[in-house]
């Protein structure tokens, strides 16, 4: 068998575990969605059984993830870019945009109570641009002590000492657009009629 082949097989079983607790179901509550007995879904996440279609559609199905995801196949010719989180100290950056160059998007989520602690203020290139999704963003800006809201927004060249984190107990989750070269965003807006 194919190393890439078996190496994914092998994995399946634990991938399908996690699933399952993250979710909090039981084996049963599984069999009982998906039609698909304990004993087999044991085995299969045991890696004594070898999965076909039969049994990982009802628990893509389930889990609502794609099949390819469900057993975490090789990546193929897709020519689809799959863009990765970035995990650091309790804040997770999705990247929206893959380009070289020009201005970056990211949603960035902040696990609550992450970069606690006094502000660690830090500069480099570039200029950026924050729009709150949900909770309550503290932004640091040189001697300046912000909170921005849902719905708020907040752009300043990045050679401000500058630093962010949850402004309470509770996660933050912001849209972040940075250009490395200094860009700068332009906002148009269609005069009033």
């Amino acid at each position: 068998m194919d190393d890439d082949l078996s190496s994914v097989f092998d994995a399946m079983g634990p991938r399908l575990r996690a699933l399952r607790q993250q979710r909090g179901l039981t084996l049963g509550e599984v069999s009982a969605a998906t039609g698909v007995s304990v004993s087999t879904l044991s085995r299969l996440e045991g890696g004594q059984r070898r999965p076909n279609l039969e049994l990982l559609l009802p628990l893509a199905r389930l889990f609502q993830v794609p099949l390819d995801d469900l057993v975490g196949a090789p990546s193929t010719g897709d020519p689809r870019i799959h863009l990765k989180p970035i995990k650091d100290h309790g804040m997770t950056a999705v990247p929206l945009t893959r380009r070289p160059g020009g201005v970056q998007a990211y949603k960035v989520v902040l696990a609550p109570g992450a970069r606690k602690g006094e502000p660690d203020l830090r500069v480099h290139e570039g200029y950026e641009w924050l729009y709150i999704l949900n909770g309550r963003l503290r932004l640091v800006l040189g001697d300046k002590d912000f909170t921005l809201g849902p719905g708020e927004a907040a752009e300043f060249d990045t050679h401000t000492p500058h630093w962010f984190a949850s402004a309470d107990e509770n996660a933050v989750e912001f849209l972040s657009l940075f250009g490395q070269q200094g860009e700068k965003m332009h906002i148009r807006a269609r005069p009033k009629a």
